[in-house]
């Protein structure tokens, strides 16, 4: 949780005054137009537990992952463009952030990046470890940081649904599509992967549907249902509305959601296997050339033993059309190890290694945050 800060920090945080951003005081236009995503919004200061993932609603609106209290969080941010990207790469973005909030880089957490499809503006997402606080943070144009200011904010928190007695351990991810708001995590029940359905507006204090997940997992050979969704999308095809997910070890799947009724199960069609030993991090979609790709960007935990490059973070695009083939489960298309590309329409992205998180920008560009010889350097890199 957000706890009453150190004088030290206190400190900080009055000295660095001239570079928060607030979203209270950007126009109202902003909220006007998000009237349709949000309702009952609160004004004040908005306390988060434990940040995780976030994502971005139309109209400058930040989806937050609340692991500590279960629970999604919509802030306007009034960041509505125009939108001015990244000028040139920024180094040693951690060791800004960590002077920011009073930390060593050791003491510092970087939970997740986004950026604004409106504006530009990049989003990371960090916990101070010395006092478990959670903070946003903001790189413009310019590389200028900005720490998002909690205290004046308007926004709404909608508590993720469980069951009596049990509990959210994870959220692994949240993203808007029409007419809702998806999240992927895990509970502690027996079928704990979870995806949760949260209706639009989003209200303050209301809740939606959550459903439990089965996925055939093609590298173990069998149906799973604790393993969590670790990075997702919304999918739409034939007028039906998926979810596409990917796991450790790597299966990716598609989870039919329309017309699901309440506390269902849901089973999950796996359609490419990109090998065991991975970890999921990041996932978005991108048209080149009037095709379809996925992107997705992984953590290799068998890096050591088995290298399949510099890195262990590494990242592979997807020929989209795989998630309409008739090979799927035991039959779906697996990624040629030995090879950079292979089998056709699944290629390793040579400027995703190194990188511990990416986000789209356009469908020319994605912002990258990448390892540099012991630190962060943020910058924006061509899509292939």
């Amino acid at each position: 949780m957000i706890r009453k800060p150190s004088f030290r920090f206190t400190a900080i945080l009055f000295l660095c005054s001239a570079f928060f951003f607030t979203p209270a005081l950007q126009t109202d236009i902003a909220a006007e137009t998000s009237k349709s995503i949000l309702a009952d919004v609160q004004t004040g200061t908005v306390t988060i537990k434990r940040i995780g993932r976030m994502s971005f609603a139309p109209n400058g609106v930040l989806l937050i992952a609340d692991i500590g209290s279960g629970a999604v969080i919509a802030i306007e941010t009034g960041d509505t463009g125009p939108v001015k990207k990244l000028k040139s790469r920024v180094n040693d973005v951690d060791k800004k952030i960590a002077t920011a909030l009073g930390v060593s880089t050791a003491e510092l957490s970087i939970a997740d990046m986004a950026v604004n499809p409106e504006s530009g503006m990049i989003y990371v997402s960090a916990i101070r470890k010395t006092d478990n606080t959670s903070a946003i943070i903001t790189f413009d144009e310019d590389g200028k940081l900005t720490i998002l200011d909690l205290t004046t904010t308007r926004f709404v928190r909608v508590p993720l649904p469980v069951g009596e007695g049990s509990t959210i351990r994870n959220i692994s991810g949240v993203e808007y599509t029409e007419g809702r708001v998806l999240a992927a995590g895990q509970s502690n029940e027996e079928f704990s992967s979870k995806i949760f359905s949260l209706p639009l507006p989003l209200t303050h204090g209301k809740s939606g549907d959550a459903f439990s997940t089965e996925t055939y997992h093609v590298a173990h050979g069998r149906w799973e249902t604790r393993a969590p969704i670790q990075s997702f999308i919304p999918y739409r095809e034939g007028g039906e509305d998926y979810v596409v997910g990917s796991f450790n070890c790597t299966p990716i799947a598609k989870f039919k959601i329309s017309d699901i009724a309440k506390d269902s199960k849901i089973r999950g069609t796996s359609v490419v296997e990109l090998g065991s030993g991975n970890r999921p991090i990041d996932m978005f979609t991108y048209e080149k050339d009037g095709k379809q790709w996925l992107i997705t960007n992984t953590d290799r935990f068998h890096h050591e033993k088995r290298p399949l490059g510099p890195s262990q973070y590494w990242g592979v695009r997807v020929d989209m059309s795989y998630l309409t083939s008739s090979k799927v489960n035991v039959d779906a298309a697996r990624r040629d190890v030995s090879k950079q590309a292979g089998p056709e329409g699944i290629e390793v992205v040579e400027a995703l290694f190194f990188v511990r998180h990416v986000a789209k920008l356009n469908n020319r560009e994605m912002v990258v945050l990448r390892e540099n010889k012991g630190a962060l350097d943020l910058e924006v890199k061509e899509l292939p």
